[in-house]
């Protein structure tokens, strides 16, 4: 049997668009809008410019254009940049068991070796198709396995999966695959240790994955070989940063199962493990003004990133952090109504960190994936009142509406905005 490399290889190498159901074409050029919105969001709001301005210090043959700047750049760069712009807001999509944002490594990739190349939107959409399914298997493999143990999956894992896009519209063969995979294994990369400090290090993380996997899948079609065994092998993905061997069924149902198709569209910029709390608060209908005390179960996974440690979670020191503080986050919603782009702008605001003072949350166990947790909170009003918050995880968004819509707050430009998303939807991802 091939390697798990291979494998994946092989079943992305065959793919074409007339092996992808409507739901899983639909989904990607769904995932693909909304990437591309949150990046035109962070360059219209200034955001990510260390890594613009590193983007721009080239001297390679300009590419590939790029959101935010007038230059168009060399493709690595292209990449890294594009990478930076749409995990910038922490507004892109995940998928709740395997916990990678898919989209942040995929659509820098997508589009700069794809302005390269001239790939057609067919190639596009089949070569997303190949990277969706490979890195959310990676993440989903051991749930929360990697955030346990320090690494972020989107980067980590990630990485593979860009690398796979590059090679496949670069044209690689087979072997040539398999080596640039081998080869993205040294470049498996990201620390979670940003919490500490609440800095924007994450932000940074799949772009630096998509540029790493350009690298690669270049060096690979130069002659540069890697282990075919990198994913399964003794100093593997898996034995290395997990400990644990692969699930044996790891790629067994590819062409069978769509994971494509379970992604979240995230409905606030922040932490996906705060929002179907988020959902429950709003839900309960009760005013900053009534509320005494707030008490939220979660999830024990969720505590060391969510909640933890509680005097930075309550006055975050950055605006990075606060999109990482379940206690910040909530009293904003109950005092604003929403969280959006711009609750964020302000972090000093006297009356929600007064609001997140009185918001405590509870460890409770629960043994599926945290991300997939529904959102408990009891809140006790001034009146002496208990009102019980509960809500759902939302679950992945099977109509284009909010798609539509989320772009459209996000690009900004009204009508014209809207069309662009309807053709996208419609006929497929073009890059720009």
């Amino acid at each position: 049997m091939s390697s798990l490399a291979g494998q994946f290889v092989d079943w992305a190498w065959d793919l074409t668009t007339a092996d992808l159901p409507p739901e899983a074409s639909r989904a990607t050029r769904r995932h693909l809008l909304d990437g591309w919105g949150c990046a035109l969001a962070a360059a219209r709001l200034g955001l990510a410019r260390p890594a613009l301005e590193v983007a721009r210090q080239a001297t390679a043959p300009p590419d590939a254009s790029v959101p935010g700047l007038a230059a168009r750049l060399p493709v690595s760069n292209a990449a890294f940049a594009i990478g930076a712009l749409v995990h910038a807001l922490d507004f892109d999509d995940t998928h709740p068991v395997a916990l990678v944002h898919p989209t942040a490594v995929i659509l820098p990739v997508l589009s700069a070796v794809g302005q390269l190349v001239g790939a057609d939107c067919a190639e596009l959409e089949t070569a997303a198709v190949a990277g969706y399914e490979f890195v959310i298997r990676l993440g989903a493999a051991v749930p929360h396995g990697f955030h346990a143990r320090g690494f972020h999956a989107t980067s980590v894992c990630g990485v593979f999966s860009a690398t796979l896009v590059a090679a496949r519209l670069l044209g690689l063969s087979r072997s040539q695959a398999v080596s640039a995979l081998g080869i993205a294994g040294s470049a498996a990369a990201g620390s979670m240790e940003f919490l500490a400090a609440g800095t924007e290090t994450k932000a940074l993380h799949p772009a630096l994955a998509a540029q790493a996997a350009v690298t690669a899948a270049r060096l690979a079609a130069a002659g540069a070989t890697g282990p075919a065994t990198i994913l399964e092998g003794r100093y593997g993905l898996f034995s290395a940063y997990l400990q644990t061997p692969p699930p044996e069924d790891l790629a067994s149902d590819l062409g069978d199962r769509w994971e494509v198709t379970r992604i979240d569209l995230k409905p606030y910029p922040c932490c996906h493990l705060s929002h179907a709390t988020l959902d429950a608060l709003r839900d309960a209908g009760c005013r900053a003004d009534d509320v005494e005390s707030c008490i939220i179960d979660l999830p024990e996974a969720s505590v060391p990133i969510i909640a933890e440690p509680r005097a930075h979670k309550v006055r975050p020191r950055t605006s990075y952090e606060a999109k990482f503080s379940l206690p910040w986050t909530a009293a904003a919603l109950l005092i604003d109504g929403a969280v959006t782009v711009d609750t964020f702008t302000d972090i000093t605001r006297p009356e929600v960190s007064t609001l997140a003072e009185t918001i405590a949350v509870r460890p409770v166990r629960y043994d599926r994936p945290p991300a997939t947790a529904p959102g408990q909170a009891q809140l006790r009003t001034k009146t002496g009142a208990m009102v019980d918050a509960v809500a759902a995880p939302a679950g992945p968004v099977d109509h284009d509406m909010a798609a539509v819509e989320k772009f459209v707050a996000n690009a900004g430009d009204g009508e014209r905005s809207r069309t662009l998303a309807r053709s996208v939807l419609d006929d497929g991802w073009r890059n720009p």
